[in-house]
């Protein structure tokens, strides 16, 4: 697999990128949903919650903290997260400036 070259984009396009990841998987869009539900840290119960075995949801909890939108505190012999706020809004507002942008051009292009 080739390198992404990311030097060649800007920091706005590369953060958008690397957001739209945390959809990129189904997994990642429902640990979001729980911990949304929940309003509260989660600690073990996302295994029961998602189906999904502790090693697979361990990979994604680690790419969602990576990506800053999460954060996980240790309590005892486990770890709980919950949704990171200030990153959340961050993320929010980019993607809005993006996702709002409109064709302009009039007629057929293709």
């Amino acid at each position: 697999m080739g390198l992404t070259k990311t030097e060649l984009f800007s920091d706005e396009q590369n953060e958008i990128s690397l957001f739209a990841k945390a959809f990129g998987h189904p997994a990642r869009v429902a640990i979001l949903q729980y911990l949304f539900k929940a309003e509260q840290c989660i600690c073990g119960e996302l295994v029961d919650e998602i189906g999904l075995a502790q090693p697979t949801i361990s990979q994604h909890l680690k790419e969602l903290k990576k990506l800053g939108l999460i954060k996980g505190n240790v309590e005892g012999t486990s770890v709980c997260y919950c949704i990171d706020s200030d990153k959340w809004a961050e993320m929010k507002e980019t993607m809005l400036q993006f996702l709002d942008q409109d064709a302009r051009h009039k007629g057929a292009c293709c």
